[in-house]
């Protein structure tokens, strides 16, 4: 070797990845003016990363946060949550949850920082429970935090990897509670897979709350308990902790009837205690009727994302179009090996294409990289076509 040179040996970049949690949970919660620090504006917002119960209760700025947020902190933990978010935002009054714009307003700073925290796979914001519903001349019924439920819908649905757990409105029960949610989906045909509703509302003795802390918990709790692919189970059919019955006694015919229009019910089983039933989104499309379904495809598409990063900075051209070809494969075979997809056997049950028809000179000029795939999540009947798009202003997943 001459003088003076030193050899570099080449090698492809580091492509692995670790495998995506879907179990750390955000409750979103609210500071009152009259409960703001000094100094604070609307806007302002607490966040506190907790680990544990006592995390909360022992902070000095434990009160800043509603009661209803801290309450699911509470009913998380005790149901197997491992990590959680618990952000307060401070607003001035109920009018700036009504108006829930992302971009401007008292809501936007909070907005920023959830699309910032990739980690963050499940929201919840049960204070938003309490808000008031009315019904219209025409019969249908609306609640004040519906749009704060369409924001959290469609900031899901930006997310990769994001779901949200809503609380059955304060006070709305039977039919009532029917109507709002048939038209709630109506109102939100491109976002209601990425939402469940749960119903009725849980209690410890004489105190009473919303159950998506305890939903929240028992989800991760699902996936904790069966690593690395426990996301495929439904969160259903599971004793609820920390709960010793439900403001309404479900028999099994009420439950089934809130089942068949998307109302998660829970109920008391005895022997068992509280359960709870159902495992249903929002939507109406076959496809994304469960729970487990939707994240699945969740969780795979902020998988493949996060294994292609690297590709942003490699020449767009046929040898890249085969390594993402190979390495997409090779981890939907991991995934079908643990459960999440039905079927194990390659370009069969399930494909992925990275080739010059998708990946036309305008899109490579514009540093895009394209991929599809088809496959079958856990819990469907029919095959799925998602499109991942790495690179450009976004990286993201249609369906």
């Amino acid at each position: 070797m001459a003088p003076g040179i030193v050899i570099q040996h080449a090698r492809l970049p580091d492509r692995s990845s670790e495998l995506v949690r879907s179990d750390i949970t955000a409750i979103l919660g609210f500071v009152k003016r009259r409960r703001w620090p000094e100094g604070a504006s609307a806007g302002d917002y607490f966040e506190l990363l907790l680990r544990r119960e006592d995390d909360l209760w022992s902070h000095p700025d434990r009160a800043l946060f509603d009661p209803a947020a801290r309450r699911a902190v509470k009913g998380f933990f005790a149901n197997g949550g491992d990590t959680c978010h618990l952000f307060g935002v401070c607003v001035e009054s109920e009018e700036d949850l009504r108006e829930a714009d992302t971009d401007i307003g008292p809501l936007a700073p909070l907005f920023d920082r959830l699309r910032a925290e990739d980690e963050i796979a499940l929201l919840l914001v049960p204070g938003a429970a309490y808000m008031r519903c009315q019904q219209s001349k025409d019969g249908q019924i609306r609640c004040d935090a519906e749009p704060l439920y369409e924001a959290l819908l469609a900031h899901c649905r930006l997310m990769n990897n994001r779901f949200l757990l809503i609380d059955a409105p304060k006070g709305l029960h039977g039919e009532d509670l029917q109507t709002w949610v048939r038209g709630f989906r109506s109102r939100n045909p491109e976002t209601r897979s990425y939402g469940a509703v749960y119903y009725p509302w849980l209690l410890q003795g004489d105190e009473i709350f919303p159950p998506s802390g305890v939903m929240a918990g028992s989800y991760a709790g699902t996936e904790l308990e069966s690593p690395p692919y426990g996301i495929a189970r439904p969160p259903a059919n599971l004793p609820l902790r920390g709960v010793t019955h439900t403001e309404v006694e479900l028999d099994w015919n009420e439950a089934g009837a809130l089942a068949e229009q998307a109302i998660n019910p829970i109920v008391v089983q005895p022997g068992r205690g509280v359960v709870a039933f159902g495992a249903r989104t929002l939507s109406t499309d076959a496809l994304w009727r469960f729970i487990n379904s939707r994240r699945v495809v969740n969780m795979v598409l902020e998988q493949l994302r996060r294994d292609s990063e690297w590709a942003v900075f490699e020449t767009n051209n046929p040898h890249l179009w085969d390594v993402l070809e190979r390495d997409t494969m090779f981890r939907l075979g991991q995934f079908a090996g643990g459960g999440m997809l039905t079927g194990k056997r390659p370009g069969e049950d399930y494909t992925v294409k990275c080739d010059g028809e998708l990946n036309l000179p305008a899109l490579r000029d514009a540093g895009e990289v394209n991929i599809r795939l088809r496959m079958q999540p856990v819990g469907t009947v029919e095959h799925i076509v998602v499109d991942l798009r790495i690179g450009g202003n976004t990286a993201s997943g249609g369906t």
